[in-house]
């Protein structure tokens, strides 16, 4: 039995996603830091006492306490990664409208053209149509190859399909960790502020006499302040992780029909001959 020649699609090289994660994860926080110190720390937007001014929401964020400035740097890395990833999805999913393009696909290796169609991989661009393209370089090959039979064959151009992809699919899906990750932490980030802001308003309560009015509001807006945040961080990284999954799933579902009729053409080209 002959031996299958390797998947045409190069092995992709992560390590430039990685940095680009690690010093976006680390701006994030610092850009937060930055915003919440001296933008909505300006002494503007508080009295001579210290107080925040009416209706002046930069300080009451501020008084949220230090756990705001790192619950804005996780709302920054959902906007930067949900970019990243909308930008990189997009370009997977190539030049033209990705169901259009199977369509064609389907339709070229119906008629046996598959230099048509390894064309059109070639305009269309992105992961989808470089796994396609790969599927369709090994149908060339093994129809080339004399000692392979029809299940044999059928079988290179699957697993080399299924290679391809292997190869393709792990960039989309890189950053969505981080994503998935905000999610729970930004709750969990914003609990931790809600309860550093109620032990706050428990001490004022536990001062001798009268309870210190000033110190428990402070801690009532730090608690509140930091579940808001941390919910409308975890809410927005949420929506965002469905999307893009829900994307990737669509390029899955659309590598799998053309891979599909590859196989099937082959098959069925090969058993009449």
């Amino acid at each position: 039995m002959a031996t299958a020649p390797k998947p045409t699609t190069a092995k992709k090289d992560g390590s430039g996603s990685s940095i680009f994660a690690s010093l976006s994860i680390v701006i994030c926080i610092v850009i937060g830091v930055l915003l919440w110190k001296f933008v909505m720390g300006d002494p503007s937007n508080f009295d001579e006492e210290g107080h925040p001014l009416p209706g002046n929401y930069f300080a009451m964020i501020y008084s949220g306490g230090i756990i705001v400035p790192l619950l804005m740097g996780m709302f920054l890395m959902v906007f930067v990664f949900s970019i990243e990833r909308f930008f990189v999805i997009n370009k997977a999913a190539g030049s033209g409208n990705v169901e259009v393009f199977v369509k064609k696909i389907q339709g070229l290796l119906a008629s046996g053209n598959i230099e048509a169609a390894m064309a059109e991989c070639d305009k269309q661009k992105g992961s989808v149509a470089n796994v396609i393209k790969s599927g369709l370089k090994k149908y060339r090959e093994v129809e080339a190859d004399p000692n392979l039979d029809i299940e044999q064959a059928s079988l290179a151009i699957q697993k080399d399909i299924e290679e391809a992809t292997s190869l393709e699919m792990p960039m989309l899906e890189q950053n969505l960790t981080i994503i998935a990750t905000l999610v729970s932490v930004g709750t969990l980030t914003g609990l931790l502020g809600t309860v550093t802001g109620m032990i706050k308003s428990f001490a004022a309560l536990a001062t001798a006499g009268a309870p210190d009015q000033a110190a428990l509001a402070n801690g009532i807006s730090e608690a509140l302040i930091n579940t808001a945040t941390g919910i409308a961080t975890s809410t927005v990284a949420i929506i965002m992780y469905n999307i893009f999954t829900s994307k990737i799933d669509k390029l899955t579902y659309s590598i799998d029909e053309a891979g599909f009729s590859i196989v099937q053409t082959y098959a069925s080209t090969h058993k009449n001959n």
